[in-house]
């Protein structure tokens, strides 16, 4: 064998590895969020029409259960005009302005359908208590049609968001609002049952403060989510120390790292800055190079600024003179 065949038989240098995974992360990205978006807007359109019918549903029978899920599919049409603007706008390319361009207007997004979450089921509650203490006639023919109705279509919305990337906030927000949708259907659905058997009104405010609760827990966790990226967390799935400590075992040249920070822009970005000290006599391109391409390969993290040191640390504190 000869020795320019040797040479193409070794490995790409480490900082050509280190794109080549960076490439390969940004391009399933760039898909991932082309799907996302494709699935959030026909979401948007399904959920959308519905909620007109479940509108008038709910003013022909009378059903607090239908008009408040119609309240709800309001707010959903809304939350998913959102997340879809979101994912639009995180696909354009930062700017003088934003220097790290949108990808955060998702988690905004995300952040605000919490909270109209929230609101939704106080108005649910407070409905819930004007009927229990006013009993109001439901007709619970039309009542139940339309409940069915609108669940199959919920079932829809989520079978097409669940083959979205569940990870991503925004996804998660679209599918805690269809999954209040579905179990708001649900409940219509028993409540009108109850009603053409029993003739008991108050079923229908007592079962849509049941579906209240079950949509106000999942709406704080979705608040608390996406506050933990807003307020820049660390991201679930990355500890600072086992970072150092990796990169110290695997890279020769470097003797410490420290002051690392991680955050993230959304969840499929995160961000990592880091103090490194190196040897003497390393070359601090090579090291950083090599520090990327571990980063990427194993922490995917494509995005990190690292601050070489070779004496001591420039943001260590200066004793005053004495």
């Amino acid at each position: 064998m000869t020795k320019g065949k040797l040479h193409l038989l070794q490995p790409p240098p480490m900082e050509t590895q280190g794109r080549q995974v960076m490439s390969a992360n940004h391009d399933i990205s760039s898909h991932t969020q082309v799907g996302n978006t494709r699935r959030i807007f026909w979401a948007l359109l399904l959920t959308g029409g519905f909620m007109l019918v479940e509108v008038a549903g709910g003013v022909i029978s009378g059903s607090l259960a239908l008009l408040a899920d119609a309240a709800h599919m309001l707010i959903d049409t809304v939350a998913l005009l959102f997340a879809w603007i979101a994912f639009r706008l995180s696909s354009r390319p930062a700017d003088p302005a934003h220097t790290y361009g949108y990808h955060r207007f998702p988690i905004l997004a995300a952040f605000t359908n919490g909270i109209s979450l929230i609101f939704i089921v106080g108005w649910i509650f407070a409905e819930a208590a004007g009927r229990l203490l006013e009993p109001a006639e439901v007709l619970a023919g039309p009542m139940l049609a339309v409940a069915a109705l609108g669940l199959a279509v919920n079932i829809i919305v989520y079978l097409v968001l669940h083959r979205a990337d569940r990870k991503n906030l925004n996804i998660r927000g679209a599918m805690v609002h269809v999954l209040g949708d579905m179990l708001g259907s649900a409940a219509a659905i028993s409540a009108a049952l109850i009603i053409m058997t029993t003739g008991w009104m108050p079923i229908d405010p007592l079962l849509s403060v049941l579906v209240g609760l079950l949509v106000l827990r999942t709406a704080w966790f979705l608040l608390k989510d996406s506050a933990h990226v807003l307020l820049e967390g660390v991201p679930e799935n990355l500890v600072p120390a086992d970072i150092s400590a990796d990169l110290v075992s695997h890279i020769a040249e470097v003797k410490d790292v420290h002051h690392v920070h991680a955050w993230s822009l959304s969840q499929e970005r995160p961000m990592l800055t880091l103090h490194a000290r190196i040897m003497d006599g390393a070359n601090p391109d090579s090291v950083i190079s090599e520090i990327r391409a571990r980063l990427a390969e194993h922490f995917d993290i494509s995005h990190v600024t690292v601050q070489i040191e070779v004496k001591g640390c420039a943001d260590a504190p200066v004793s005053a003179a004495g």
